[in-house]
């Protein structure tokens, strides 16, 4: 069956170049978070990757990362595809003064017109683990519909600073009934609090992995003219179109089921300066342990 992974990548910075922490070298090898998803995915079975870039960025990306990923993927038998993200690709018009991006909604939309089959979508910056691709990739080719990796609190926090997640709430077969948007979460001797409210570590949260169907994109394109009426109009420079809030919304009125599936897997992400050491010294750790290869995708 086939399977689309689709990377979130329209972040990425304007000018490639040092500072940029979505091509901050992880291993020495060289290879970014990036690789390591693409490695998982096609790993789990997903045969076709999607960037979702921005046109301005297209040859230096494809200089940098797509040019060689499409390499290795021809060698796997998985495509390479493109879709662009673009801040007038809009229901309306561009309100004056606009320049923040539309959110991820809007990602996912710009590549609606390459995704014909069950997809994955993922951030760029943020690596996964093995876990949740494959427990995706199963929902998907055994008819699942909507799904999204549910990942342990304590599994996702950082040393340096406070973090936001969306913890959430399920019923007893593990659909998501909410996603609850809490702010700066920081680790404490006894586990994790938020603003002084202690939380439970071992809650799951969304680190916006999600598994989804192009049927899922006709209700997203309706959902963003909803949005360009009713939200734009009163923050017209700073309204974002979220997944998860969208989806959210859909749970909320009855018109979506999202299955949780729980991974124990630590995630990564780069989101203080300071986590890059830590996140360099995890990977060194799981080529010790032999999770991966040095030769990343020999083991393919």
């Amino acid at each position: 069956m086939q399977t689309t992974l689709l990377i979130m990548a329209a972040g990425i910075g304007s000018r490639f170049g040092g500072g940029i922490k979505q091509l901050e070298p992880v291993d020495e090898a060289g290879h970014i978070i990036m690789d390591y998803s693409i490695h998982d995915a096609i790993e789990a079975g997903f045969n076709k990757v999607v960037f979702i870039i921005r046109k301005d960025i297209e040859n230096e990306f494809k200089e940098v990362i797509g040019d060689r990923i499409a390499g290795i993927c021809s060698e796997h038998n998985v495509t390479v595809d493109y879709a662009f993200q673009d801040i007038n690709d809009i229901p309306g018009v561009l309100p004056e003064g606009r320049t923040k991006p539309w959110g991820t909604g809007q990602a996912v939309l710009a590549a609606k017109d390459v995704l014909t089959t069950p997809f994955i979508v993922i951030n760029a910056d943020d690596y996964y683990g093995k876990e949740g691709f494959r427990a995706v990739h199963e929902y998907l080719v055994n008819g699942g519909q909507s799904c999204m990796a549910g990942f342990v609190l304590k599994n996702t926090l950082s040393d340096n600073g406070g973090v936001t997640r969306g913890i959430c709430k399920m019923d007893a077969e593990n659909n998501l009934t909410e996603v609850v948007e809490t702010k700066n979460i920081v680790k404490t001797a006894e586990g994790a609090e938020a603003d002084g409210v202690k939380l439970d570590v071992d809650s799951l949260v969304s680190m916006n992995m999600w598994g989804l169907t192009p049927d899922f994109l006709k209700t997203l394109e309706e959902g963003f003219k909803e949005f360009f009426e009713k939200e734009v109009p009163a923050n017209p420079l700073k309204a974002e179109y979220l997944i998860p809030t969208f989806i959210g919304e859909l749970l909320s009125e009855g018109k979506m089921s999202v299955k949780v599936l729980r991974t124990n897997d630590t995630w990564y992400g780069m989101t203080y300066k300071e986590d890059v050491a830590a996140v360099k010294e995890s990977f060194s750790k799981m080529l010790e342990n032999g999770t991966y290869k040095g030769d990343l995708f020999s083991d393919l």
